[in-house]
This record gives C-alpha cells, sequence and structure tokens, in this order.
C-alpha cells in the first residue's frame, strides 16, 4: 500500500479524536472530522486549532462534516465517540466504509470493537485504545497535555485484515509524531486501558482531585490502587494473560501523566453533562459480580455515584 494515500475519517472531534485528526493533519494526510453543533462550526469558520505539549501551538484547515452529511468513502474510521455514542455512528460507518475500509474504535470501554462489528456486520472492525490527556479547551479547539500520545490497535482472533494496512497506519501515525503499536492481543490491551482508565477517572471523580493528587502516597493512591487490584482479578478470570503486574502498570502510567490533568468522565461529572460512569464504573462492577470477584473498592466508590432508580 502506497505510504500517506490513506483517507482517514475521525468520527467524534473530541479531545482524543481532534488530538489525532490534528496530528495526522499536521503531517499531511488526508483528514476529515466528524463533528456538529458549534463544535462543528468553528472548525468550518476557522479549522482546528491546537494547543500540544508535544507539536505546540497550530490552527489545521480540516475538511468538516456532520455524520448525517459526509458523503465519500474512508480507509481508515477512527472511532472516538463517547461510549453511550456508539449507536449513533453506526449509518457513518456503513456508508463511509468500501470493502477493505478498517475501523478502530479508540474507546476508555471494553468490548467495543466487538460491540460495533455486531452493529456493522459487513465492515472489518478492530480494537483500539489509547494513552493521552486530550481535551476540548473551546469550540473548535483541542489541548493535548504532556508527553504520552500513545495508541494501540488490532484485530481480534479471526478478524482478516488487508495485507499492509495495519502497517501503512501505522506508518502514517509514526510520521504524525503518535506512537503508534500494532498489538498482538488487542483483547488484552484493551482490558488493561479499560482497567487503567476506570481507576483513573473514578479515584478522581470520587476525590474530586487531578491526577497530581493520586501520584503522591495516601489514601487516594491507595483507593486507586485497590481498583486497579480489583480490575486485574476480573482479567485473570476472564482468561486474559498480563505481561506484567496491572497494578504495577496502572502506577507506571499514572505517575507519568501532567500532575493538573483529570479524566473526562470527572470533568463531565462536574459539569453536569453525560458521563463514561456506566462503562468505567457500573459495567466493571456487573462483570466482577458476573464472575464472582470480590471488589471492596468498587463498591466503596460506587456508593457516591449510586445510579439514580
Amino acid at each position: 500500500m502506497a505510504n500517506s494515500t490513506l483517507k482517514y475519517l475521525i468520527a467524534g472531534t473530541g479531545g482524543v479524536g481532534g488530538s489525532i485528526a490534528a496530528f495526522l493533519s499536521l503531517a499531511g494526510k488526508d483528514v476529515t472530522c466528524i463533528a456538529r453543533g458549534e463544535h462543528l462550526s468553528a472548525l468550518r469558520e476557522r479549522g482546528l486549532l491546537l494547543h500540544s505539549d508535544l507539536k505546540g501551538e497550530h490552527t489545521l484547515k480540516v475538511k468538516a462534516s456532520t455524520a448525517e452529511e459526509f458523503q465519500g468513502k474512508a480507509d481508515v474510521i477512527f472511532v472516538c465517540v463517547k461510549g453511550y455514542s456508539v449507536d449513533s455512528i453506526t449509518e457513518l460507518i456503513k456508508r463511509a466504509a468500501h470493502k477493505d475500509t478498517v475501523v478502530i474504535p479508540i474507546l476508555n470501554v471494553y468490548g467495543t470493537g466487538p460491540r460495533i462489528q455486531r452493529l456493522v456486520p459487513g465492515v472489518t472492525v478492530l480494537d483500539g485504545c489509547i494513552y493521552i490527556v486530550g481535551f476540548v479547551s473551546g469550540k473548535g479547539e483541542i489541548t493535548q497535555m504532556g508527553k504520552i500520545f500513545r495508541l494501540v490497535y488490532g484485530a481480534h482472533r479471526g478478524t482478516i485484515v488487508p495485507d499492509g494496512l495495519l502497517e501503512a497506519i501505522q506508518s502514517d501515525l509514526h510520521e504524525s509524531g503518535i506512537k503508534a503499536e500494532i498489538s498482538p492481543d488487542i483483547n488484552r490491551d484493551t482490558f488493561i486501558k479499560w482497567s487503567f482508565i476506570s481507576a483513573m477517572a473514578v479515584t478522581g471523580a470520587y476525590y474530586d482531585v487531578p491526577m497530581g493528587e493520586v501520584q503522591k502516597p495516601g489514601k487516594v493512591r491507595d483507593t486507586f490502587i485497590g481498583l486497579s487490584r480489583e480490575s486485574a482479578a476480573l482479567g485473570k478470570k476472564l482468561g486474559i494473560e498480563f505481561n506484567e503486574d496491572v497494578v504495577e502498570y496502572n502506577l507506571k502510567v499514572m505517575d507519568k501523566l501532567a500532575p493538573e490533568s483529570t479524566a473526562s468522565m470527572q470533568k463531565d461529572i462536574a459539569k453536569g453533562h453525560e458521563s463514561e460512569v456506566q462503562g468505567l464504573l457500573f459495567d466493571m462492577i456487573i462483570a466482577a459480580e458476573e464472575h464472582g470477584i470480590d471488589i471492596p473498592t468498587y463498591r466503596m466508590v460506587a456508593e457516591k455515584f449510586k445510579k439514580p432508580e
């Protein structure tokens, strides 16, 4: 596959999608952003504003459209919407895909690839996860904080991908300054990401603190460790083979984050917006209960976020 001829469609131009779009666009790749409302108007009027610790300040002319208006085909569709919005983009995926298109969901919630695959059976759906602190800091404006921008993606067992396509995507991402890894076990890697982001977001939201507070010894960090330990026990029960201790790994990632950063779930709860509390907290509890795993820390924090009946 010739380099840099791939057409990218970013479904959901929030902190994650906007950062991917901006970095690809800076490297001259063909990118179209799907957005809506005032965010979309701003993208169309003046372009995508990027404030980035890795790349500096940029205003990027990007193609932008609503999901409904998008006409055309994409080779790679990054799905970067929140877990609760996945169903809203299935029509877009069906329309935008050709026979060799791959869909790469980059969500915080485990099991998203298989879930989307069931919704669009005719399209090749991979799975992926991302390590980044990125957020919408204004209309048409994305802020990427810190030195971590790592994207892991791969095919589930039995999924057939056109030859050389995963490598072509990796090469585009590398040229864009994104650390891209093709995973030999994406089921494991998406579970590890879920374990991390669940512990991070839930701890931050429970104590209402930025990550600097989780980086110091004390009860906030102990809560993060407890949550990580409990999700690791669930992973083992699910038959996931970890390369390293999940708690150690989660702490290593936590300690590299910008101390002032917070998880998007925490930001959404603080603003009274819809949040990913279902996928990051209650889904973990449901899965643990189904597998008979004891989760005292998760039960303790869940009291604060009890779902209204």
